[in-house]
């Protein structure tokens, strides 16, 4: 299904456990991102930190058995592992609420640790994890340690944990940006570019932050991807949702696999827009997906 699988990944960012009522998921996009990567072959090592305490030893164990590097997530003797609230409307889409602090916000790393960034090709982060200046100081000293590395900006607006400043210091480092068309529309704005086109406000952040791809998705709609000075649609997958939990983060992770093995942007799109909306159909945000699965699926709802 992949070209190459010998393209090093790293994720930062945010390990927890989602709760929905009584129910705990593990999740955090820059894991959900990992977990997904990882099932394609590619090797992926995890940067963030957890709370010495059973939730951090069940995420340290799902993560290993589940083909992630571990050494980069620190247990934390302070604070606890993260927990999010996770509120579900009756079309599945959800709302958080995030605890502060957490384990998360306090990531460092050793030099074992940036020596393995230096040698990375994909480069994961969002805006999230930087809420807390601990963990942002350590995201900018890793982004600033690999000028090769491929960088792909996760946004994920959680308020109040977010600035237009900061987001332009984080768009600024990013080869790849990945938007909602909400998020896009709301910093773009921020930014003082008025307009409610959607093309016209990526090509807007495009040119304003010097980054040269991005993908807006949205939701049933699809998605639109700049790539190559190229605009590219997809209609997106109708699917009955059970949550929309992690489906943007295996969208992008797909996508992101898709394009750096293949570099064939609508059979990555088509290919991230099936896996995105296969995460959809299930609960929480890692179902286990085989390849096998996505390829019937793209059989079964073929143009």
């Amino acid at each position: 299904m992949f070209i190459n699988k010998k393209i090093n990944v790293i994720s930062f960012g945010e390990v927890l456990f989602d709760v929905f009522g009584e129910e705990k998921k593990i999740g955090g996009a820059p894991l959900n991102l990992a977990l997904r990567t990882a099932s394609y072959g590619f090797p992926v090592a995890m940067i963030s930190a957890v709370g010495n305490d059973e939730d951090g030893k069940v995420i340290l164990d799902y993560t290993k058995e589940n083909a992630l590097e571990t050494t980069g997530i620190i247990i934390s003797q302070e604070y606890e592992t993260g927990i999010v609230q996770v509120s579900l409307n009756e079309r599945g889409s959800a709302t958080y609420e995030i605890k502060f602090p957490s384990a998360w916000d306090f990531i460092s790393v050793d030099e074992k640790i940036m020596d393995t960034v230096k040698e990375a090709d994909v480069f994961f982060f969002g805006s999230l994890a930087c809420r807390n200046e601990v963990s942002q100081k350590t995201l900018f000293s890793l982004l600033d340690s690999n000028d090769k590395m491929f960088k792909v900006f996760d946004v994920n607006l959680r308020k109040p944990f977010y600035n237009i400043q900061l987001l332009e210091k984080l768009m600024n480092r990013a080869d790849f940006i990945k938007f909602n068309d909400e998020e896009i529309l709301e910093i773009a704005t921020g930014m003082g570019f008025e307009s409610e086109d959607l093309e016209s406000n990526i090509k807007f952040i495009s040119e304003k932050t010097n980054t040269p791809a991005i993908c807006v998705t949205l939701g049933k709609h699809g998605s639109i991807l700049l790539w190559n000075d190229q605009l590219y649609r997809h209609e997106g997958y109708p699917v009955k949702v059970a949550d929309t939990v992690g489906a943007g983060d295996s969208f992008l992770a797909s996508l992101i696999a898709k394009l750096l093995s293949d570099k064939n942007p609508d059979e990555a799109l088509n290919f991230a827009s099936a896996v995105g909306a296969l995460v959809a159909s299930y609960s929480g945000a890692n179902p286990k997906i085989e390849n096998s699965e996505i390829d019937a699926f793209l059989k079964e709802n073929a143009y």
